[in-house]
């Protein structure tokens, strides 16, 4: 099918921030010996003639037949031996041998560290977890205060040597656990890179707490340096109570939300008094963040989890909790005072399935009754952190007010709890979940848009050592056969139960050949970049006009599953897209959906009612009840 109004969206944002434009820069992340990871293999370097018919077929169900005729052309020029991509594929095998992984420093600067969009809504995760029982500031502080202790211990087992996890039987590669504590990102005015205090020689023993806009600087290990208590930590958090009501203060964390070249200015004009460099780099440093949010305005049940997905995600506004945030903050946990908490992750150093480790972690810890008991011994005062505010930053801090808030009112986001089955009748039916979604998220698509469109699903590469993400790509010819056919009214049911299970296990065929290091964005990338590497000029298979339609992800997706009803939320990753998470439960599926208002043809709400109509005619195709 011919993408429509794509080349228009193009215009307006640019490529992708996956989309392999520009200078590839080195990425500023410590590194770690293979030793960290002994058992995981490095990441393959895929054979150059099946990535380059992977991407055709990958582009075939979205480009009429002469515009994929053109890009064949250049593609296979591009392949054959003796030209540029058989002397490009030498480089990078070479590279592989002499480094632990070959590509990961790379992607994380392309997909990261180089995109100069605010972190909120286009970069950083948030994670809502289900609502706990309480509903005012004592049992918010309760809760804290064994939610700082939870994470702590976590953090324990991490110094103490995680033990591997493992996939499919094959062990993953460990290192990413290091670096959720005491990292920050930095901004720059090109390009950012992350800073990690962890393995300093004094180590920090702090975290940073934030309440109505004052941050705190509370050190969470005795001078023996045990661990404090909960009871311990539950005093510490009433004093900063007690030192933050609301004032007239201003929301410095406010600064963090801003386009990436305008915070690395302010940044700079910040660091330059003693006070703010100091204040700024003790919230850096510190283990983590903790942000206790005031209540926000009661809405009825039906959009309670698209707004508390919402708070997690961006805080709610200026004039709400969005000045408790430090966006740049490697882990940002957040605790409202009606019994909303969640997790808000900044992604160059952390991913997915660490942050559902810890958060597991967390969970079990909450459940247990606090294990020690206090030491009689008095605890320092925790240490506001002060901040000298120039006429300049106060300018600064107006417009990242105004334009947090624009974006912000600009987001639409919608979390449902689909209730007519989940993954374990999927599994009955021999159906692997994770592809029967993404199915169903195609053919929701079309119903809305009469299309299909660039799709990408997250992979895990952690089987590889120093592995971080791939993408899976979507739509398949199959899926657009299924589609096809599935609302002809000509077609038997017959007919198209073979034709979805067709695409479901094309699907899953393409997930295990990405989980093997076999997927083609990461070798596109390594390619583009080895070019460069070499001075040479982009090649023109990056340059073709299909690539740049085949990079506007306008659906972008990805499966969170934990243990608990919990439901990942970001924002799409271009103007005209849509940006959708699943937790598949045993019995129910917990999605959500966000686009932006200010895109006509996008509609999350449109989108959620189509999906919802469309799993519940997939559930008929497979169990027909006449």
């Amino acid at each position: 099918m011919v993408l429509r109004n794509v080349r228009a969206g193009l215009c307006r944002a640019g490529l992708c921030r996956a989309g392999l434009l520009g200078t590839v820069l080195r990425q500023e992340l410590p590194s770690f010996s293979s030793a960290s990871s002994p058992s995981v293999p490095p990441q393959p370097v895929p054979p150059l003639e099946q990535t380059l018919q992977g991407y055709l077929r990958a582009l075939e169900p979205l480009l009429p037949p002469d515009e994929l005729e053109h890009t064949r052309r250049i593609v296979e020029k591009f392949g054959r031996a003796g030209g540029l991509g058989q002397s490009l594929q030498r480089g990078l095998k070479s590279r592989a041998r002499h480094t632990d992984n070959w590509i990961a420093d790379c992607w994380v600067q392309r997909a990261y560290l180089e995109s100069r969009q605010p972190l909120p809504v286009h970069s950083n995760p948030a994670i809502s977890l289900p609502k706990r029982d309480f509903s005012d500031w004592r049992g918010q502080l309760v809760f804290a205060s064994k939610l700082i202790a939870a994470v702590l211990d976590f953090k324990a087992q991490i110094n103490n040597g995680l033990p591997a996890e493992f996939m499919r039987g094959s062990p993953l590669c460990m290192q990413l656990f290091p670096l959720l504590f005491s990292s920050c990102r930095i901004p720059g005015p090109k390009h950012d890179h992350v800073a990690h205090y962890g393995r300093a020689r004094r180590s920090p023993t702090h975290i940073t707490v934030v309440r109505n806009y004052q941050f705190f600087q509370l050190e969470v290990y005795n001078s023996d340096g045990s661990r404090m208590t909960e009871s311990q930590i539950h005093a510490q958090l009433l004093r900063i109570r007690s030192q933050s009501w609301k004032t007239d203060k201003e929301p410095m964390g406010i600064l963090t939300s801003e386009h990436r070249h305008t915070w690395g200015q302010a940044y700079h004009r910040l660091l330059k008094d003693k006070l703010n460099k100091e204040s700024v780099r003790t919230i850096e440093k510190g283990l983590f963040s903790l942000c206790l949010d005031s209540p926000v305005m009661r809405i009825s049940d039906a959009k309670y989890a698209s707004r508390m997905a919402a708070q997690v995600l961006h805080g709610g506004g200026t004039f709400s909790n969005s000045g408790n945030r430090w966006f740049d903050k490697t882990l940002q946990f957040i605790v409202g005072e009606d019994g909303s908490w969640g997790l808000l992750y900044e992604q160059a150093t952390a991913e997915g399935p660490p942050i559902s480790t810890l958060l597991d972690h967390v969970l079990e810890y909450c459940k247990k009754p606090d294990p020690k008991r206090a030491p009689l011994v008095p605890l320092p005062m925790p240490k506001k952190l002060y901040f000298y505010i120039d006429r300049d930053i106060k300018r600064d801090i107006e417009h990242a007010k105004q334009n947090l808030d624009i974006l912000i009112n600009d987001l639409d986001v919608n979390v449902f709890n689909f209730q007519r089955f989940g993954k374990e009748l999927l599994k009955w039916h021999k159906l692997s979940p994770n592809s029967f979604i993404q199915t169903a998220l195609q053919l929701a698509y079309y119903r809305v848009h009469s299309e299909v469109c660039p799709s990408c699903d997250i992979a895990s590469q952690r089987m590889f050592r120093g592995g971080r993400t791939e993408y899976i790509r979507s739509p398949t010819n199959q899926a657009l056969r299924f589609i096809l056919a599935f609302d002809d009214p000509n077609v038997s049911r017959e007919a198209k139960l073979q034709l979805f299970r067709e695409a479901v296990e094309a699907y899953s065929a393409l997930t295990d050949q990405t989980m093997k290091g076999q997927g083609i964005d990461l070798h596109l990338l390594g390619l583009k970049h080895q070019a460069i590497e070499e001075g040479l000029s982009i090649p023109k298979i990056f340059m073709d006009t299909a690539y740049g339609l085949a990079t506007h992800w306008r659906l972008r997706t990805g499966q969170v599953p934990t243990n608990t009803d919990s439901v990942m939320c970001f924002g799409p990753l271009v103007p005209d897209g849509y940006a959708i998470c699943y937790n598949p439960q045993a019995d129910h599926v917990h999605f959500s959906i966000t686009a932006f208002n200010c895109c006509e043809e996008t509609h999350a709400e449109t989108l959620a009612l189509t999906l919802d109509h469309a799993l519940c005619q997939l559930q008929e195709l497979l169990q027909p009840t006449v």
